[in-house]
């Protein structure tokens, strides 16, 4: 790695900066970084590494360094990315340190650690560049494994849809009934009706006879808060209603992939405060104490959660002639008609798509997708 470092110039470095911000994030310190500084944030989300360098050859392919492309090949084909020739790029800034990491498969065994939970994290909240988001999209790491989500059970799992706008739910609960979900919607819930609906669905035993579980959430809000329908200023908090279907709190969902799809419709932060209704902290349940002690493979609490969060201004639901969110039209379509292709590839398209809608209004109609997950296994929702 530090002989790529030595044969980029500055321009170059900005360049692969810019192409992986979606994983590195937008730090106000991005344009110091050096190569070296780069590489380090990737191994450290597992996007590079010994056998894994498929990231770095794309992205010296995207900025025309295919002299640098062709050396990453070299040494990859030559097996020495396998062996223990590899030298990780922090051993490389600090050479009198011996850091020995874990393999991948070890960091797994029990989920991913807090600090590497979300790791691949994609935003689209972007400002036109030269790069097309089509080859942002393709500097995507593929998957290390292809071991694939048990998705056979009928139904697949219980879908809630919980609409406090009223522009969405029909096609919803057509789309989930099609893909094989027992779908319960509800429309115009309370926020504190909301919390109640979400405890009594995690706390059925029928989780142990399904696959999957999936819930759809549309109301006002934020990126960490949402309110229900009677706007109470505070709401409750977006990380809360995770935690009530971890792997701890709700254990026949343990090692089960759980699927979030969020429409918030942002109010400004001032709207959200000093409210009577305010629920944060771990879920509360009366749990079996039993169920939760570690056995021999425990799965990592917060792993198996597909977060798919788009955030648009609340002006588009005040409006007499409201419409449906262009996010879940996309997404409903999408996991109609391609089913059968993995979840997170739909969503790298959906995103594009939200994109182009992006690129062709004004900032008012403007939506904001990301995706964060801890899958540890390849998702198709239709086997």
């Amino acid at each position: 790695m530090m002989e790529i470092g030595e044969n980029l110039d500055k321009s170059d470095v900005s360049s692969l900066i810019f192409l992986m911000r979606d994983y590195t994030g937008r730090g106000k310190g991005a344009k110091d970084k050096s190569f070296l500084d780069l590489v380090i944030e990737l191994e450290k989300l597992n996007l590079v590494a010994a056998d894994q360098l498929n990231l770095l050859e794309k992205s010296l392919k995207s900025i025309h360094r295919i002299d640098l492309k062709t050396k990453i090949q070299k040494y990859a084909q030559s097996g020495q990315g396998a062996g223990s020739n590899y030298v990780n790029s922090l051993q490389a800034s600090l050479p009198n340190l011996s850091i020995k990491e874990p393999s991948y498969n070890s960091r797994l065994q029990n989920g991913r650690s807090k600090e590497q939970r979300f790791a691949e994290h994609l935003h689209i909240q972007r400002k036109p560049v030269k790069t097309s988001i089509q080859e942002s999209g393709a500097l995507l790491p593929q998957l290390i494994h292809e071991e694939s989500y048990r998705m056979q059970s009928k139904p697949l799992g219980i879908c809630l849809i919980i609409d406090c706008i009223g522009n969405d739910i029909e096609y919803l609960r057509r789309t989930f009934t099609s893909l094989g979900y027992h779908v319960h919607p509800f429309l115009f819930p309370s926020a504190e009706e909301i919390i109640k609906i979400l405890h009594r669905f995690a706390g059925l035993p029928q989780h142990r006879d399904y696959d999957s579980f999936a819930c759809v959430l549309v109301s006002r809000g934020g990126s960490q808060r949402m309110m229900g329908v009677d706007q109470a200023p505070t709401g409750f908090s977006l990380d809360y209603v995770k935690s009530i279907f971890m792997g701890d709190a709700c254990s026949p969902l343990r090692g089960k992939p759980k699927l979030f799809f969020i429409q918030s419709y942002e109010v400004l932060s001032s709207q959200l405060e000093d409210g009577s209704l305010e629920v944060d902290g771990p879920a509360v349940r009366s749990l079996d104490s039993k169920t939760l002690r570690p056995g021999p493979c425990m799965v990592h609490r917060e792993a198996d959660i597909f977060w798919s969060l788009c955030t648009a201004d609340v002006s588009q639901v005040e409006q007499p002639t409201s419409s449906s969110s262009v996010y879940l039209q996309n997404l409903s379509r999408q996991l109609e008609q391609e089913r059968k292709r993995p979840l997170v590839d739909l969503h790298v398209e959906l995103m594009d798509k939200v994109y182009a809608w992006n690129s062709r209004v004004s900032s008012k109609e403007k939506y904001y997708l990301s995706l964060q997950h801890t899958l540890r296994k390849k998702l198709v929702l239709s086997t």
